[in-house]
This record gives structure tokens, C-alpha cells and sequence, in this order.
């Protein structure tokens, strides 16, 4: 079994991948920046539990983070509970993709698993929206990674316009009954829907224009099937994504090692 884990600013998934590849289940906490090893131990004994999957039957771990004052604590916390030092997403690792980058370690490890999982999955070339705290466009060509755009974040972008206006409250994402909002909660989801709906669309668009049109459009992220279903674009949503991007990572980084053993 392997043990998958990617420490989001929001949230942090945690997926858990048996010798057959398949994900045997998959859990999202929120992601506290303060959280101490034994917090972090607590979190992941209880997804465990949960799920009622065995801490002792995995054989390995990988691990990507964006926020640098959880990973250590994580790290040691699944060190301390299955005895195996996770894979960290970083320089030296193998990800099969040739990233055109000025400074590849600005590259958020996010962005690499997700481009890796897609470019196994599905014809080139493609986009890859990743639409989480914030919206990331990633432009790939075969293995080659292009380069991407970083856009606000859907809830980032309106709890942000709730706290900068005094009059606009602090509203739920949901869809609205009519493009046309007649009182101000409707008229704010009608803007963050349809608005976010026409940014993806647009950049899309701009993005095919500066390189080549594109022959698929994958999105992952909690916030992509609120956004979704209003993009004129078709848009394949994929919510494994990510966590799948970490194995494939790890097997890369493992096999031929093993067989070298």
C-alpha cells in the first residue's frame, strides 16, 4: 500500500493506493498551519480508523506540500506511524516531465502531480486547471510542461470582496437562479459563478492562442464543479487527479529500484 498525501493551503488530501494501483480511499482535512507532529499523527490515525484501513500494511509514502510550516510535522507523523520515510516532492525526484521552467523549484509540487497524472490519462495537447485556494492553467505538450497562469482562487477572490466592502456579506458558493441577480446575495454568485465560468473560458482561449488548440481540458479542485457546469468550454473534471500524480511519482521514483534489489 502506498500512502499519498498533499498538504494544500486549504486542505490536505490524503489518498491511500494499493499494489494494484487503485485508490483505495480518499479524505480531505482542513490544512492548520500550526498543527504539531502529534497533531498531524492524530489526523492521519483517524482518516485510518475512518476507513478502516491498517497503518502497518503500508509499504511506502509520498508526500507534497505548499505550505512549509506543516511538512516537517507531517513527515515525522508518518515516519513515526508506518515506519517509512516519505518521498518529499522536490529537486532530485523523477517526474517524467520536462518542465520549462526559469526556476524549477518555484514549480509547486500541486502543479507537477496533477501534470503528471494528466499526461498519463489523456491526449496531448492539454490543459490542466487545478482550481483550489488558487486557479492554476497549466499549457502541456506531450512530457513537455509549457509553462502556466496563477489566478485568485474562487473563495479566496469573494472573501476578499466580502471583507474589502462593508456592505456585501459573506455568502456560500452556489449556483444562482438567473444570471440576473435582483437582491445582492444573487447578484454576488451570479458574479462569482459566471464570472470565474467566463475567466476559465477566456484563458483557455488566450492560451490556445499563443501556442496551439488543445485536444482535452482537465480540471480538478473542491471549487471546479461549482464553476463548471457554466463554462461554455467542455471541460473533463477529475477528482482523483492529484493524489494519483503522487503514485505515479513514487513508482517512477521506486521500481526501478526495486528490481534493481
Amino acid at each position: 500500500m502506498v500512502l499519498a498525501i498533499d498538504i494544500g493551503n486549504s486542505t490536505t488530501d490524503i489518498g491511500l493506493f494499493d499494489r494494484g494501483g487503485t485508490l483505495r480511499f480518499r479524505s480531505a482535512l482542513a490544512t492548520s498551519r500550526n498543527a504539531s507532529g502529534d497533531q498531524c499523527a492524530m489526523s492521519l490515525m483517524g482518516v485510518f480508523s475512518l476507513y478502516q484501513a491498517d497503518l502497518h500494511a503500508v509499504s511506502g509514502a509520498i508526500l507534497s506540500s505548499v505550505v512549509p510550516s506543516v511538512t516537517a510535522n507531517m513527515c515525522a507523523a508518518v515516519e513515526r506511524l508506518t515506519g517509512k520515510s516519505p518521498m518529499f516532492i522536490g529537486p532530485g525526484i523523477k517526474t517524467g516531465l520536462n518542465i520549462k521552467a526559469d526556476f524549477h523549484n518555484q514549480l509547486g509540487s500541486d502543479i507537477v502531480a496533477c501534470c503528471v497524472a494528466a499526461v498519463a490519462a489523456y491526449p496531448s495537447p492539454l490543459i490542466v486547471i487545478d482550481m483550489g485556494t488558487a486557479v492554476t492553467m497549466s499549457y502541456l505538450r506531450d512530457n513537455s510542461y509549457e509553462g502556466c497562469v496563477i489566478m485568485p482562487g474562487v473563495r479566496v477572490a469573494l472573501e476578499a470582496l466580502s471583507e474589502r466592502a462593508a456592505a456585501l456579506p459573506h455568502i456560500s458558493i452556489e449556483p444562482p437562479a438567473h444570471i440576473f441577480g435582483h437582491n445582492t446575495v444573487d447578484a454576488m454568485r451570479s458574479g462569482v459563478v459566471h464570472g470565474n465560468a467566463s475567466m476559465v473560458d477566456g484563458m483557455i482561449q488566450r492560451l490556445e492562442e499563443q501556442s496551439a488548440p488543445v485536444s482535452a481540458v482537465v480540471a480538478t479542485g473542491r471549487s471546479a464543479p461549482e464553476v463548471l457546469r457554466f463554462c461554455k468550454r467542455k471541460i473533463l473534471y477529475d477528482t482523483d487527479l492529484l493524489l494519483r500524480g503522487l503514485h505515479l511519482i513514487y513508482r517512477k521514483n521506486t521500481e526501478g529500484r526495486s528490481r534493481r534489489a
